[in-house]
């Protein structure tokens, strides 16, 4: 998931030295800005938008994410993490603190899981793929972080569903892999700009080139049941979006036609009149010279 506010302060970072987020402790939390700069995943909503250091800067910032089809995505992730990819540099922060061993283990033992087939992966009870998308959009505070004693599971699982929706609906914009153009248009509506060259839409990733069967298929949509429940409110949300826009832009359009055929027709009007008023004074020119 990309989240382009933490992106542009990143940036905004390499060029400052004297950076809003010297409020915080140490400046620590410049580091922090530069591993989510270079993180694929981005960074969690929670660690940002319940920070002290986010209620202190000027100007205005935008949310944005992007959401994937969550079988996908999970098994883009499998292949990361086969190939050696880790987040052991994820402090995974939640009320100020990362979670103990004891709250979140870890699945493998070892610098990475590099060659973990996609039966371990799936195996894993600790695994933060699971549900990915829905943990990264939710307020963890809300359900004690990585505590899992707090409340019962079914409690849990909807604080957490019902937040990442509620701070999806809240962003100022959100789009979905699977639909790039679309997503390029509402972008560029939403924030009346326009990119130099279309989205491209690319349905051969890694995640495709994985062949699983229809039960290997049920087991991970079962295991990211959640992101599987907030994909289809945000794909319907998305495409309402996308509709209105649309819309929207076919009536200021139709508007402008309107103005112009009025502005046109004055014109015209104006023109016929004075061309009533030219024949007049020719007319009696002409009187006047034959008397």
């Amino acid at each position: 998931m990309i989240q382009l506010a933490m992106l542009l302060l990143a940036e905004e970072a390499d060029r400052q030295v004297r950076f809003p987020f010297a409020c915080c402790k140490g400046g620590a939390i410049l580091e922090q800005l530069h591993r989510w700069k270079l993180h694929p995943r981005g960074a969690f909503w929670s660690t940002w938008e319940f920070s002290p250091c986010s209620r202190r800067l000027p100007g205005n910032f935008y949310y944005i994410t992007i959401l994937r089809d969550p079988v996908s995505r999970y098994l883009s992730e499998w292949r990361h993490v086969q190939r050696g990819a880790t987040w052991k540099a994820s402090l995974h922060v939640c009320d100020g603190r990362s979670p103990t061993s004891e709250e979140l283990p870890s699945c493998y033992s070892g610098d990475d899981w590099s060659g973990c087939s996609l039966q371990e992966f799936m195996d894993c009870p600790y695994n933060l793929a699971n549900n990915r998308q829905v943990r990264m959009l939710a307020d963890l505070s809300l359900v004690g972080c990585y505590n899992l004693s707090v409340m019962p599971e079914e409690q849990r699982n909807k604080v957490l569903l019902d937040s990442a929706k509620e701070n999806l609906k809240r962003m100022a914009f959100f789009g979905l892999t699977e639909f790039q153009r679309k997503t390029q248009y509402l972008f560029e509506k939403t924030f009346n700009m326009n990119f130099i060259s279309p989205f491209t839409q690319y349905n051969s990733t890694r995640a495709s080139s994985v062949d699983i069967d229809e039960a290997t298929q049920q087991r991970i949509e079962a295991l990211n049941f959640l992101d599987m429940n907030l994909y289809d409110y945000a794909k319907d949300l998305f495409l309402q979006r996308y509709q209105f826009t649309r819309q929207k832009e076919h009536q200021e359009a139709r508007r402008k036609r309107q103005e112009q055929r009025k502005i046109w027709r004055a014109k015209q009007g104006r023109s016929r009149e004075q061309d009533g008023r030219n024949a007049t004074t020719d007319y009696i020119g002409n009187v006047e010279q034959w008397r």
